[in-house]
């Protein structure tokens, strides 16, 4: 069973529902490390005392603000964290807005609400009414000394925590030179967009995460396998890369179009694994696939 990395509780309207918050990424890496490649000795980042050029040990370093040059005010973890218990041990929903309405862009990271004492109906009940409405509850949560803007969903028998990035996080889409919705001028046809809608209905299929993978990473464990089995761990090769394929300066999008939607279709629509476990609800809306 996981850590939790939060505690506190749920608050819709005069409700309190207790909960524990958990961590739902799982990143696979690789476990490289910086080597010198003159000896193949590690590079190590040390935490050094500027003025005694000694080492700090971890459970020595706080958080400083710096009010004047040179000047801190020390914080520890606990300081920060009871800084206002009101904020640091709450997960206040302040609205409710359609899912679909929240732009992608504004997804961060994702973390698992589990009821915590005997809050599981309490519990229940958001989820259900949540999922019910096809909303998201916007609420403010303080996690790790930092207050974030999040979105409450519900995934399956699971209430989600949806970390969101704020406004001013994000580069606005008109600050980018994109073409606009003239089709004329972009001489796009009719014809030209239902291929493309073909081609798209060809290579439609069912939502299945588990049939991705991570090739590159594969691709990688096998170059470090085989350099161990060749003895030459400690050996730098220069490959020249090959140079990408570029697209031909001049596109028959039409022709192009035709030849994409025959081979679709004579490959037939992808059929994924449907695994019960992670379907999500049919009730629940889907995020918008769009910022």
């Amino acid at each position: 069973m996981p850590r939790p990395v939060w505690k506190g509780h749920i608050s819709f309207g005069l409700v309190n529902v207790p909960v524990v918050l958990y961590a739902t990424e799982r990143r696979a890496e690789q476990g490289f490390k910086l080597i010198d490649s003159r000896n193949a000795a590690r590079v190590r980042y040390e935490r050094v005392n500027e003025e005694t050029g000694e080492e700090v040990p971890w459970d020595q370093i706080v958080k400083g603000f710096e009010f004047e040059e040179g000047q801190y005010v020390l914080l520890s973890k606990e300081e920060l964290e009871n800084a206002s218990a009101e904020m640091t041990k709450a997960i206040e929903i302040e609205q409710f807005v359609d899912r679909e309405e929240i732009g992608i862009r504004y997804f961060d990271r994702p973390y698992l609400i589990a009821p915590t004492g005997k809050s599981e109906k309490g519990y229940v009940l958001l989820r259900e009414a949540i999922s019910g409405a096809e909303k998201a509850g916007l609420a403010r949560v303080v996690i790790r000394a930092r207050q974030y803007l999040a979105a409450l969903v519900v995934e399956g028998d699971a209430l989600i925590l949806e970390l969101l990035r704020y406004a001013d996080e994000l580069q606005a889409i008109d600050d980018f030179e994109l073409p606009g919705s003239d089709l004329r001028e972009y001489k796009v046809t009719k014809k030209e967009i239902e291929l493309a809608s073909k081609l798209i209905e060809g290579m439609s299929g069912e939502w299945d995460p588990a049939q991705f993978k991570d090739e590159y990473r594969n691709a990688i464990d096998k170059m470090i396998q085989k350099k161990i089995k060749s003895g030459q761990t400690e050996a730098i090769t220069d490959i020249d890369a090959d140079e990408p394929k570029s697209a031909p300066a001049s596109v028959n999008f039409m022709e192009m179009l035709k030849k994409s939607v025959a081979g679709a279709t004579k490959k037939g629509s992808p059929k994924p694994r449907t695994s019960r476990r992670t379907a999500p609800r049919k009730r629940v809306a889907k995020k918008k696939q769009a910022g």
